[in-house]
């Protein structure tokens, strides 16, 4: 019916014809769609309205019985909110968002808090309308002047990831008690309605009392499935399922959370950790070293009442985990001083002697999926990259990434004389059985931070090559707290860090790599990333409304993120490895994200037992 009306008008006046096309424009972008329950970054969302639970759970779970879990290292915070502190384990347990993902596809979000939402096609703003049965642990009804403080909140004083995310919020308004809008800012907008989904709700009346700012052992007042019910500080944190939670009739929660307590014991290293699980004094154990994986749980496997080994298929990314150079350290701000040492590490060696052999060498920041780069880049891909050259490695164009392959006896003479060469051309010489800068005459001597101790044994063949290359290393191990210190100001000049991606990154790309980040206490940009190209295709990334300009804006990202080599990359699993005890239950299908505690369950070991799902 608009454009019949816009008919009349073509041949009056030109002027006022693109007037009333503009306003006409702006009358249906401004139209919302329906009232929705479910919104997808790319597409359709995968379920219907109607469905019933994930598809990776087993609704007829059984609810009762407890969980006993390790954790290493400590705790002294119960707010996962602040970049102070390091907050206890199983938090996410006790707080919601308005709405709630599923796992088992790239980035769709589904009613939760908000019973629904109204979105424009623009994506410019979204409506969110408050479940009105939704309450808080205490009690308390959830509105929206609830929402409105935890956005001002997390915006103000939250982790640098938060304030980064809702700096793009234009304007906020509340329309009732359970209502309340967001306008985006700019063009840049096509993730933030699903960004905003995920913001966790705070209660505005609990940290009217409790300061948000400052970090507390005061069991918090959340609105999800678990309350905090006992703690012993840095030792031990306890939650009790809460039976009053408002969202059990909520299709997302059939068949989770289904034990009456899960319990977190923290241990001083994951080798007392494993002795507890095989003591019984825990229930279930991720396993992350392949030598343990095969030797350390033989024996027991198969007998009544026996321990569980199972290893679950990964359909994400693998995270890119990797020797990270700080490159606002002088020292390692030459990309051929990190390409050098890239040709010190010994894989081959490592994952022989090592690592059981158990392991694939890493060579994408978006490993085992459509997203990694591989081969040339594309013409679409060089369309991206072109414009920001001059800051890009000439190779990057012309040649496939790969990292050099050793001969695997730990100390390989080719690839160590190619590490001369390059550190030669950066202008350090041996001198004396050091290595020297020839022109300011420095040691090339640095430290490696070191947050588990099972890294020393990792690093040994690669100190030992540092040192044939007269190089100074020291590997420097750190409690807790003050790795996650050092860690938040970049006080280091190496670590072993890793970054994990999804089937649909965004955002939080900014959060790791963009030159707002390199200078934010707090992001993931540990190396120091400040590269205009990088931002753009951030920025890209974030905007995609296709899946194929998603694919080729990361794939380019990719080959930068490789090709500056901010880091040695080191290895992944395609699965995960976990070694349980039999009454703890788990669905036989997992997510593409593998399995976790809120899709388990306590089964006591009886009569009945085998005949369970």
């Amino acid at each position: 019916m608009f454009f019949q009306f816009l008919k009349m008008f073509r041949n009056v006046n030109k002027a006022l014809f693109l007037a009333v096309l503009l306003i006409g424009l702006i009358v249906l972008d401004t139209k919302s769609h329906a009232s929705q329950t479910a919104l997808s970054m790319h597409g359709t969302p995968k379920y219907e309205r109607d469905f019933q639970s994930f598809s990776y759970v087993n609704p007829k779970a059984p609810v009762g019985g407890q969980l006993r879990v390790g954790a290493v290292g400590s705790f002294n915070s119960l707010n996962p909110f602040l970049i102070k502190g390091v907050p206890a384990r199983g938090l996410g347990l006790v707080y919601q968002s308005l709405l709630s993902r599923s796992r088992d596809e790239p980035f769709s979000l589904y009613a939760n808090i908000a019973e629904s939402f109204e979105i424009p096609a623009s994506r410019k703003w979204i409506l969110f309308s408050l479940d009105k049965s939704a309450r808080f642990s205490d009690g308390q009804p959830i509105d929206a002047s609830d929402v409105l403080f935890s956005f001002e909140t997390l915006k103000t004083k939250g982790r640098p990831n938060h304030r980064q995310y809702y700096a793009n919020v234009e304007k906020v308004e509340i329309i009732g008690e359970s209502k309340i809008k967001f306008w985006f800012k700019g063009e840049n907008v096509w993730e933030m309605p699903l960004i905003m989904g995920l913001m966790p709700i705070l209660s505005k009346s609990y940290f009217g009392s409790q300061p948000f700012d400052k970090t507390s052992l005061v069991p918090p007042v959340g609105s999800g499935p678990y309350r905090v019910e006992k703690i012993d500080a840095g030792r031990q944190i306890i939650y009790r399922r809460n039976p009053s939670f408002w969202g059990w009739h909520l299709p997302q929660y059939r068949g989770r959370y289904n034990f009456d307590r899960i319990i977190f014991d923290y241990f001083r290293d994951s080798d007392v950790a494993l002795e507890a699980f095989k003591a019984g004094e825990l229930d279930i154990r991720f396993e992350s070293d392949p030598g343990k994986w095969r030797n350390a749980y033989g024996g027991k496997e198969g007998n009544p009442g026996a321990y569980v080994k199972e290893e679950r298929p990964l359909q994400i990314p693998a995270p890119m985990k990797g020797l990270i150079f700080n490159t606002r350290h002088s020292l390692f701000n030459d990309i051929e001083v990190r390409k050098a040492l890239t040709f010190a590490f010994d894989f081959e060696w490592v994952n022989k002697n090592i690592l059981h052999g158990a392991y694939v060498r890493t060579t994408s920041f978006f490993q085992n999926s459509p997203l990694a780069a591989t081969g040339l880049p594309t013409e679409d891909e060089k369309t991206l990259l072109s414009p920001y050259a001059s800051e890009l490695p000439p190779e990057l164009f012309n040649t496939p990434f790969s990292l050099p392959r050793s001969d695997g006896t730990g100390r390989d003479r080719k690839k160590l004389k190619t590490a001369r060469g390059l550190l030669k051309k950066a202008g350090w010489i041996l001198s004396n059985g050091n290595l020297i800068h020839s022109k300011t005459r420095k040691i090339f001597q640095f430290e490696i931070l070191i947050h588990d101790n099972r890294d020393i044994k990792l690093l040994s063949a690669f100190a030992q090559n540092l040192n044939r290359l007269g190089i100074k290393v020291t590997l420097r191990p750190q409690d807790t707290a003050s790795y996650q210190n050092r860690l938040t100001t970049y006080d280091f000049d190496m670590i072993i860090g890793q970054w994990g991606q999804s089937l649909s990154p965004g955002n939080e790309q900014s959060f790791y790599w963009s030159i707002n980040a390199a200078s934010t206490p707090g992001s993931r940009n540990y190396p120091g990333i400040a590269l205009n190209s990088v931002d753009h295709l951030i920025t890209l990334i974030r905007t995609a409304r296709t899946r194929k300009e998603l694919t080729t804006a990361v794939r380019a990202l990719d080959r930068i993120l490789l090709f500056k080599h901010y880091v040695i990359p080191l290895y992944h699993s395609k699965q995960q490895w976990l070694v349980h005890w039999p009454y703890i239950r788990l669905p036989k299908k997992s997510s593409h994200y593998g399995t976790s505690l809120d899709v388990w369950w306590y089964r006591p070991i009886d009569a009945e037992y085998k005949k369970t799902p």
